[in-house]
């Protein structure tokens, strides 16, 4: 994979083979005061890769996109900052619609889907951290070229699985950075507004949470059932349950129940 200078947001892109999380690596950098705004760390490698709830991320050596990210949104109300994860979700998904031909879908919070025989499967996945006061970093992970024996579960999938017209990892980081720097330019332009900055309703259209039956496992081992309607102005997932409740969910984990 080929460093590239991009103007705009990126300051410097390095790209190191094996390391253990690029989010905790760039984390560390940037806490330490050595990383700027726009660094991207890329790993062809991951070893401890992880996702939401500290989960483990794993792929073959080459075979995804292991990025990290720092953004440091300052004057922007740092309230507004939980929409970054679903921008960065709504840029790659675009992103790999331009470059790769793939449809992928959203699940709430940040997982990108793809459609593989008709059936819809994990491809990539998304973190958000924060790095000292004033930086966040976003990580992306996304499974490319793996073939079916070398899923980690059977229910993951990749962008070669669901048909992708390019599986050249370079042409698909640029697109992506591309899509990244754009929706991220209209955001900060509209002081982080989710409606002026189009990011709201970008979100919902691409959402394959929205209009399905779902349950939220939320923590203090909470539970809650019923159909997602929205997802509001502060990021959460709103579930309309059979209680005629409306219960906006800000964290938590959510896994589709059946079609609404």
């Amino acid at each position: 994979m080929k460093d590239g200078g991009h103007g705009g947001l990126y300051c410097d892109i390095e790209v190191v083979q094996l390391t253990g999380s690029t989010n905790a690596d760039l984390v560390a950098l940037a806490t330490e005061g050595r990383a700027e705004e726009g660094a991207v760390l890329v790993a062809e490698e991951q070893t401890a890769g992880k996702g939401r709830l500290d989960r483990q991320w794993t792929a073959p050596p080459r075979s995804g996109l292991f990025f990290s990210v720092l953004l440091k949104p300052g004057g922007i109300p740092v309230a507004r900052w939980g929409w970054l994860p679903l921008l960065t979700g709504v840029a790659v998904a675009t992103g790999l619609s331009r470059v790769a031909g793939v449809d992928t879908a959203l699940k709430w919070p940040n997982d990108l889907l793809v459609t593989v025989g008709g059936e819809e499967r994990k491809a990539g996945g998304i973190l958000a951290e924060r790095a000292g006061d004033d930086g966040v970093v976003v990580g992306i992970g996304i499974n490319v070229s793996l073939r079916a024996d070398e899923l980690p579960v059977p229910q993951a999938g990749s962008l070669a699985l669901a048909g992708a017209v390019s599986t050249d990892r370079d042409p698909l980081l640029r697109g992506v950075l591309r899509s990244l720097e754009e929706w991220y330019g209209r955001w900060r332009a509209a002081g982080g507004d989710p409606v002026t900055s189009g990011l709201q309703e970008t979100y919902a259209a691409g959402c394959a949470t929205l209009g399905r039956v779902v349950r939220a496992e939320l923590p203090g081992n909470r539970s809650v059932v019923g159909e997602a309607v929205a997802v509001d102005g502060d990021g959460r997932l709103v579930i309309a349950t059979e209680e005629g409740v409306q219960e906006p969910v800000g964290a938590g984990d959510v896994v589709h129940l059946r079609p609404a």
